[in-house]
């Protein structure tokens, strides 16, 4: 889906559907090796033509003796593009946001609204983050900012907008088309629950409008990160690459199996399915580039080696009273592929279809982990309640009992949660420099764990029909035509994603590098820090840890003394210190990647915390666009300017107060 002045790609009358230009850049022998390293180890055997295709090119195959041995790292150790394509297109823009998630979303539309010309590119087809593509159109807030009103006023005027949107259901609910949003709202998990694609053209609205004080803007989604360029020094980035893709097919719709997709989506050459073009992205002639990665697993930070942290920390290395018993690189939050289950006889399509699935593990074994923790599954203050994205009668959430036609989106701890770690969906530093992909980025991701976390999901949706309707309420899982999520099966076009790579900051508070620690946000521990000198941004909830384990149960090392409810967690004041990483000066982080622990992270991962962090990176790269161009993110605080940036923030309707 092509954005605000972006062109989608097509072929000419008669063309033949043959490989762009890119084809003279890409040997085939770095595209075997590229999805070789991608996938893992799992093989060949199996794979459809469409996704030998994804990763391969037509080019015929060069022997390695001859050809040149080509440097793989600057003399500042970036890696370096392999290949670096002649770009399709070049866009000019003053700000490049990498990640059109929730802080994406946020971080750009600020940037545009002051005036910034700023470039958004998104890996999904779809803008919007955790409301959208990964299927938490669930706004979960803290209670106690709800009882106080303590959110920024863009964030409560972007709600609202939400709430005015439109949907469109199938005919069997009996909503006629047009219902909006609050006409159907009552769930308990927070205020506002909405099908996903009214979270689409709520965040579309909204770029649009930011857009019109920055009329050379513009937004694409399906298009995949790939590498940046660097300046002579490596001081700063000079140019991001990206690689757009197009369905051939108008009327395509993503199957929803992510791990047989994700090689295409990332892959520079083109397939049966996509039409492809390289994109160069940079500063337009006299101006500087400023970048913020806003992706929700730190993929720029991962792909360029910038210093980050993945997994769990020990109590020994931060000093967090309730860390783990060691560090564990492997041992991020637990992702989840949200679905849509709908009281409604479907006449045993969505069983049918799910009879079919062959996971890798037994179904006996996924089937353990499904629980539906004490909660009554329809009635008071019950699991479909919990997440209801469509209320008939609007009964309440509480204490009511839905009706036929109602849907709820699942999103459960004990369902389809999978924090199994065998293999961990983040690639650890260790993996990812041996798979090649500092060079041919494709997206840092064990596509094993997203098929095994998939294979959970669909499971927990069968296990659901079989095992909790009563008279009068069957369920059946939304797929196909009916699927809200935007994909064929029904899960999610992408995992709901807890935990990426974090950040390590520069040296400040004590620190030298920098990260926000458990007894910052946590009542009754010492040693916290007041964070308020330097405050971009304020949030709170509870820590809230979606952990992991190992199938065998060996140690997973893991926080698991940490969680706690919101009542226990300070006002969590973000400082500008963790959205500034180290040895890059012109990039920020715009979302769940900032300069924090894993148990901070549990935190501030959800959707006001990313909303709010993106908020701050926008309005910094503005304000130094517009009113400090000769300054940096890292010297803002030294040369005495943080009280300038904070009156900038607060005038553009950021709290920095609780």
């Amino acid at each position: 889906m092509a954005g605000k002045g972006t062109a989608p790609v097509r072929l000419g009358r008669g063309q033949k559907r043959t490989p762009s230009r890119l084809r003279e850049w890409v040997p085939l022998w770095v595209g075997v090796l590229s999805l070789l390293s991608f996938l893992g180890g799992m093989g060949l055997a199996g794979m459809s033509r469409q996704e030998v295709s994804s990763s391969s090119s037509d080019s015929p195959v060069q022997s390695s003796s001859a050809a040149p041995e080509l440097p793989r790292f600057t003399a500042q150790g970036w890696p370096l593009l392999d290949p670096k394509p002649q770009p399709d297109q070049v866009w000019d823009c003053e700000l490049v946001v990498i990640g059109g998630s929730l802080g994406g979303v946020a971080a750009a539309s600020h940037a545009m609204r002051a005036g910034i010309q700023t470039c958004l590119i998104e890996l999904t087809p779809w803008l919007g983050g955790q409301i959208t593509s990964q299927g938490v159109s669930a706004i979960d807030e803290s209670l106690p900012m709800r009882q106080r009103g303590n959110f920024s006023s863009h964030w409560l005027q972007f709600k609202a907008l939400l709430e005015s949107q439109p949907v469109h259901l199938p005919a069997w609910t009996g909503i006629p088309a047009g219902t909006r949003v609050a006409d159907i709202n009552s769930c308990w998990v927070g205020g506002l629950c909405f099908p996903p694609k009214a979270g689409v053209k709520a965040v579309e609205t909204w770029l649009e409008q930011a857009a019109q004080n920055a009329p050379n803007s513009r937004w694409a989604t399906q298009t995949a990160f790939k590498g940046a360029t660097f300046s002579p020094d490596g001081s700063r980035i000079e140019s991001i690459y990206a690689v757009q893709r197009q369905p051939r097919d108008p009327d395509f719709v993503p199957p929803g199996r992510l791990w047989r997709e994700l090689a295409s989506w990332y892959g520079w050459g083109e397939t049966e399915v996509f039409a492809k073009r390289s994109v160069r992205l940079q500063a337009p002639p006299g101006r500087e580039l400023f970048v913020i990665d806003a992706t929700d697993t730190g993929e720029l930070v991962g792909w360029a080696g910038i210093p980050y942290r993945v997994g769990s920390e020990s109590r020994e290395l931060l000093g967090e009273p309730n860390g783990a018993p060691a560090t564990n690189p492997e041992c991020t939050q637990a992702f989840t592929f949200p679905f849509v289950m709908a009281i409604h006889d479907d006449g045993g399509r969505s069983k049918a279809e799910l009879a079919q699935l062959q996971p890798g593990y037994s179904r006996a074994e996924h089937r353990r982990e499904f629980d539906m923790e004490g909660f009554p599954t329809f009635s008071g203050q019950s699991f479909f309640n919990y997440r209801r994205i469509v209320s008939k009668g609007r009964t309440d959430p509480f204490y009511g009992t839905p009706v036929p036609g109602d849907l709820t989106m699942v999103n459960w701890n004990r369902g389809n949660d999978w924090g199994i770690m065998n293999p961990p969906l983040i690639l650890t530093e260790e993996r990812l420099q041996e798979s090649g992909q500092r060079h041919n980025w494709l997206g840092g991701l064990d596509v094993s764990a997203i098929k095994d976390g998939e294979n959970h999901a669909l499971l927990f949706a069968e296990w659901l029909m079989e095992t909790q309707p009563r008279a009068g309420y069957p369920l059946s899982l939304l797929f196909g035509e009916e699927s809200l999520m935007g994909t064929r099966s029904g899960l999610s076009l992408y995992p709901y994603i807890r935990e990426g790579r974090r950040i390590l900051g520069r040296a400040a508070y004590g620190q030298s590098e920098f990260m926000m620690l458990e007894q910052d946000i946590r009542i009754g521990t010492t040693g916290g820090r007041d964070f308020t000198p330097t405050v971009v941004g304020v949030t709170h909830y509870a820590i809230d840890i979606h952990g992991c384990r190992y199938r065998n149960w060996e140690p997973s090392l893991s926080a698991s003394s940490a969680p706690i409810n919101e009542f226990s967690v300070h006002p969590i004041r973000i400082p500008l210190e963790a959205l500034i990483p180290q040895r890059l000066d012109n990039l920020l982080i715009g979302g769940k990647g900032i300069a924090v622990s894993h148990i901070v992270n549990a935190a501030t991962r959800v959707h006001y915390g990313e909303w709010i962090i993106g908020s701050a990176a926008g309005l910094t790269a503005a304000w130094l666009g517009s009113q400090e161009p000769s300054l940096t993110p890292a010297q803002i605080v030294p040369r005495g300017k943080m009280a300038e940036l904070q009156s900038y923030l607060v005038l553009r309707g950021q709290r920095l107060q609780w």
